[in-house]
């Protein structure tokens, strides 16, 4: 039996027991990996600062994220095709995050829709949306969002075009697989995963099919997926999207400061600090690299989050002492879910929450919101010292 201690235990169990195609596809980034190697890579560049002889008693990771209680500063990023990496995989995720007492974020391009989920889950949750050209499609799917009693919407910014990932197109990555020699072969090698597939109607994208005109099947599908995002897209875009739910609303994908300061503008009520796991633009800086600018150019006018890179609680610690208000895990958790299902989502979030808890006593601190820079040794130019445009 395999002892978990770690988020790379469970990156083990996840690639033995889950498809190539599906484990390359949480696994990568685009063109050469430089941005999705550097977010997790930079990290190990902060050091942390030992206290001793401070009562540790009574500490506590509780806090609060755009107004909502959580049991740390820990929510579950929206991840596409998460259902492809064990059957069911939005609604197994929710359920653990809703147990654990963190937000879950449903992806647009999930498999689960928004309807299973809610169906599945008593608490509310907070759904992904791109800003996609069909006006008709984002009304009625921010109307299914309110149905379904979701407590905010994640607008994706960075995702107006696709950034080219190497292996995903060299795997024919496509939801369910599509019956090549290749794949059958890497499937028959998957048992479990196919018995727990055969098991489940959720097969396809479930916010989608179905919802739009003529896309009922997967090739139709990517053939609306191709054209769907919007080339076009501003902040005026965004602003409608905005008022077209008319909640509480977090913007992702913001890198630069500018852009922070133009979120914070449009009364967003979080920004999220990615580079899409270095899924877009390969070359871009870290995620945590470039948050320290981006806090000077909000100030507080809105909560900052940071997502991209985040493996384990004391990068959790970090992203927290260097001033964002909270975090998101994508592949730590989507690890655990190809793993151990819902048990694995479980046991990644108690993985990163104990080594938070722990950590954070060994810097002398007893509440996650008292973490600060005085926690760190940040090396000088740590954001890099850059000629001017």
């Amino acid at each position: 039996m395999t002892v978990i201690t770690n988020i790379d235990d469970l990156k083990r169990i996840h690639r033995r027991r889950t498809p190539k195609m599906f484990y390359d596809y949480a696994e990568s980034g685009s063109w050469t990996e430089q941005t999705f190697r550097e977010n997790t890579s930079d990290f190990n560049d902060i050091y942390l600062r030992q206290r001793v002889a401070v009562d540790m008693t009574g500490r506590s990771t509780k806090t609060q994220m755009i107004g909502q209680d959580v049991a740390m500063p820990v929510a579950l990023a929206p991840v596409g095709l998460t259902g492809m990496q064990h059957a069911d995989g939005e609604i197994l995720a929710a359920r653990a995050a809703e147990k654990f007492g963190v937000p879950f974020t449903l992806s647009t391009l999930s498999i689960c829709s928004i309807e299973d989920v809610a169906e599945h889950t008593s608490k509310p949750f907070w759904l992904q949306v791109y800003t996609l050209k069909d006006n008709d499609y984002m009304r009625r799917l921010i109307q299914r969002a309110k149905d379904a009693k979701c407590s905010a919407i994640v607008i994706t910014l960075d995702l107006q075009l696709q950034g080219q990932r190497h292996k995903d197109l060299k795997n024919g990555l496509s939801a369910p697989p599509k019956p090549t020699l290749a794949t059958m072969a890497d499937l028959a090698t998957k048992w479990g995963w196919g018995i727990k597939m055969l098991g489940t109607k959720r097969r396809f994208f479930g916010n989608v099919i179905g919802h739009v005109d003529n896309v009922d099947d997967p090739a139709s599908l990517m053939d609306w997926t191709a054209n769907a995002f919007d080339h076009a897209m501003d902040w005026d875009r965004v602003k409608e999207i905005m008022d077209m739910w008319g909640g509480p609303v977090i913007l992702k994908g913001i890198l630069d400061p500018e852009d922070a300061a133009r979120a914070a503008e449009l009364g967003a009520d979080a920004i999220i600090v990615s580079n899409h796991g270095g899924r877009q633009l390969d070359g871009a800086l870290s995620s945590i690299r470039m948050l320290p600018s981006i806090l000077d150019a909000v100030g507080s006018r809105t909560e900052v989050h940071l997502d991209s890179g985040i493996r384990s609680g004391q990068d959790v610690l970090k992203a927290l002492a260097m001033g964002a208000k909270s975090t998101y895990i994508g592949r730590a958790y989507v690890y655990g879910l190809g793993a151990m299902g819902e048990a694995g989502v479980t046991k990644a979030l108690e993985v990163i929450h104990m080594e938070l808890d722990k950590t954070m006593a060994l810097c002398g601190e007893r509440d996650v919101t008292a973490l600060g820079r005085h926690n760190l040794l940040i090396p000088k130019g740590f954001e890099g010292d850059w000629q001017d445009n």
